[in-house]
């Protein structure tokens, strides 16, 4: 009989939340070529002249805003979700992280060493961009390639319009939108317009029109924002909500490219300034909380909201190690 594993990804933390790992950490991660899509001199000079002599001190103070006594709060509840899953498989499960640890080769590695045959890797990312989805799967192939492993990887598509994983969304909001509350915004990570563009072959779709993501297209395939807006319609659709009541935003922006839009911050602001007094946050493009939820949101975002007049801020909490998602990704596994 084959031997199987499942190995998770997610994005990756720092070590610790002191100035010089993270440092350590944002080197890393925006030397990835898919992060920073640029020759590799141009993506140097930002990284070391622009970002890393003033970035990592700000980064950490919002890392320490959230930090757990067991560490990164990504890297804590990602232990959590990989024990919960290995408790409904009796295959092995690991966990890996694209940037710093457990890093991606040395999860291969051990796994390798337990002679299996056959992994079904999961990058834990709904929808598809080459700076999660590409990177993670190309690294993953990479370390076989260099160790001359042999082992299959079967990688899980994008699972943003999955029913199991939608009905897992809705089932972690139920408990807030049962509540009262002005309004809901789903706030997405942003991208650069021009990795949306880049991978639209024909030139010709992408953010060429308003309403291009309802539009059937073969780029919808890797377009990030098509996707976005699908887990949104029919999270919608599931739940029941009022097209008044909800609204899309992109947040987490880097540098003075044309990002995804509108962006969060200015959301809120002009909810409050509307009139909203409780409004609600979730978070579909991360499946574990982070620092971009924890602190930019339930934090940051609580703060603009306030002092733009609203009086509530609710972080709607990603799905984690909750029930639901890990029934979901022991399906999966078991396919």
């Amino acid at each position: 009989m084959t031997k199987k594993a499942v190995l998770l990804a997610n994005l990756g933390s720092p070590d610790n939340a002191d100035v010089s790992s993270v440092r350590r950490y944002l080197n890393q991660f925006l030397m990835d070529r898919y992060v920073i899509q640029l020759p590799w001199l141009f993506r140097r000079m930002i990284v070391s002249l622009f970002v890393l002599p003033s970035r990592p001190k700000a980064s950490a103070q919002a890392y320490q805003s959230v930090w757990m006594e067991q560490g990164s709060p990504l890297i804590v509840l990602s232990e959590q979700l990989k024990l919960a899953l290995q408790a409904k498989l009796d295959i092995p499960v690991q966990m890996a992280m694209r940037y710093g640890q457990p890093s991606i080769e040395s999860q291969l590695l051990l796994l390798s060493q337990q002679n299996i045959e056959e992994i079904l890797y999961i990058p834990l990312y709904p929808h598809y961009a080459d700076s999660t989805v590409r990177t993670s799967i190309e690294e993953a192939e990479r370390v076989i390639d260099k160790h001359n492993l042999t082992v299959k990887l079967n990688v899980l598509e994008p699972f943003y319009d999955d029913s199991d994983y939608i009905d897992a969304l809705v089932n972690t909001a139920k408990p807030f939108l049962d509540q009262d509350y002005d309004h809901l915004i789903f706030s997405y990570h942003g991208l650069p317009e021009s990795h949306i563009t880049k991978l639209d072959t024909t030139g010709q779709h992408c953010l060429k029109s308003a309403d291009c993501c309802k539009q059937a297209h073969n780029a919808h395939k890797t377009c990030y924002r098509h996707q976005v807006m699908t887990t949104t319609a029919r999270f919608v659709e599931k739940a029941g909500l009022d097209s008044s009541k909800y609204s899309v935003a992109f947040q987490s922006r880097l540098g003075r490219a044309k990002w995804l839009g509108p962006n969060t911050e200015d959301r809120l602001k002009e909810l409050a300034q509307a009139g909203a007094k409780k409004v609600l946050v979730i978070c579909p493009a991360f499946v574990t909380d982070c620092l971009e939820t924890l602190e930019e949101i339930a934090i940051r975002g609580q703060e603009v909201f306030i002092e733009a007049g609203g009086d509530e801020l609710n972080l709607i909490p990603c799905l984690n190690n909750s029930s639901a998602w890990v029934d979901v990704l022991a399906t999966w596994s078991k396919k």
